[in-house]
Order: C-alpha cells, then structure tokens, then sequence
C-alpha cells in the first residue's frame, strides 16, 4: 500500500513537471512566425481579400439592421419584394467589390508593417505612421461592413426586421 501511494505521488510529480515543460516550452504565438503577415493569419487573409463581413458589422447586426447576405438568404422568408430583392442583391454586389477591395489594402498595409520589422528597419516614427494607415484602412473596410446594414434596413419595411431578427436567433431587445 505505501509503495503504490509512492509510485502515484511520483507520477502526479511527473506528469506536473511534464506540463509545466511543455507550458513554458513554447509561446502563444509558436509556428505564427511561418506566417506571410505575422499579425494575419491565412483565413483572415482570405476574409479580407474576398470582402467578408469577420464581424465588423457586429454593432449594425445585433441592434437590429440586417445585413444585404442574410436578408438575402431569408429573402422567400422575409418576403422580399422583386423591387427589395434586386436592390439589396446590387447593394451586396456594390459592397462586396468595394469591402474586398479594402480588404485587399488593408493586407497591403499589415504587410509592410511586417516588412518593417522583418527587414530590421522598424522605428517609432515607422511604426507610427504604419499603424495610422493601417488604422485608417481597417476604419474603412468596417465602415463599409456598417453603412451595408444602414442601406439594407432603410429597405425593409419594420415586420421584416423583426422577423429577420427572431430567424437569426437574437432576442428582442426590451425597453428599461
């Protein structure tokens, strides 16, 4: 019995000094310096490049203006009319090209910014100014994300906000 009880305080020990190897052997970034842009991974990349939403309309999406791509794919539900469907499908395709456009510079700029460092050139004023446009392009792609749902909800009528909302599973909002 004192033996088994040794045998399984010396494993418990083991198996601890074995995590804490491994927790202190690598850190949270470990295999991200393979990356193209360190600070992207490929799928954000590929987000950005295609024009995906990737969150940036949350504040429109969660109070209640929808978004022209789930307006679409309920539009039989919402009852979309001819003249509702064909403006909110030339709306996404308007805001797709231009949100994957950005996208497209705001990888530019993310690049550059891994360039610098990289190249071992980066310095205050560098970073500085490579923040600011990188600052200023991320604005742009959420901006256009946001005025997608402004321009959509200008296009239904109120019943098919609410309905659009109680599809996607959010709860009303109530009044305090």
């Amino acid at each position: 019995m004192k033996k088994t009880g040794i045998v399984l305080v010396a494993l418990a020990m083991a198996a601890g000094c074995t995590t804490t190897q491994d927790h202190h052997g690598h850190g949270p970034y470990a295999g991200q310096e393979s990356r193209d842009i360190k600070a992207l991974s490929s799928e954000e990349i590929r987000g950005f490049a295609s024009g995906a939403g990737m969150g940036f309309a949350k504040p429109a999406e969660l109070n209640g203006y929808p978004g022209p791509m789930h307006t679409l794919e309920y539009a039989e539900a919402l009852r979309l009319t001819p003249a509702q469907k064909s403006a909110i499908e030339a709306l996404l395709k308007s805001h797709k090209a231009e949100a994957s456009t950005l996208g497209v510079e705001l990888v530019r700029q993310e690049r550059e910014l891994d360039r610098l460092f990289a190249e071992r050139r980066a310095d205050e004023a560098g970073v500085d100014a490579r923040l600011a446009q990188i600052a200023a392009a991320q604005a742009k792609v959420r901006a256009s994300h946001l005025k997608a749902h402004l321009e959509t909800t200008r296009l239904l009528e109120p019943s098919q906000i609410e309905r659009y909302a109680a599809m996607r599973g959010y709860a009303r909002k109530t009044q305090e």
